[in-house]
């Protein structure tokens, strides 16, 4: 016998979560926000966020590619998909 099939239509990212956690809704409205220059965006990160810009970039690499990030943010993570796709083309 199989078991019953999920009959709820949310969206599961990784290791079964149903939403994002604070810090990845915090790392995307970073995201969405128009920045001067790299020099305010990366203090925002390190003093908001408490990352530094290394694992900040790190965080966002695995975000944009999470179905959860996507369902909260479409705008914002198919734009930075657009950018990464653009960017491996370019090499």
């Amino acid at each position: 016998m199989t078991a019953p099939e999920d009959s709820s239509h949310e969206e599961r990212g990784p290791a079964g979560r149903s939403e994002l956690t604070e810090r990845d809704r915090a790392v995307l409205a970073v995201e969405r926000r128009s920045w001067p220059g790299p020099g305010a965006k990366e203090r925002v990160i390190r003093e908001r966020l408490g990352l530094s810009p290394t694992r900040y970039y790190q965080l966002l690499g695995a975000l944009i590619d999470d179905e959860l990030a996507l369902a909260h943010d479409p705008v914002t993570v198919n734009r930075l998909r657009r950018i990464r796709d653009a960017r491996r083309a370019g090499r």
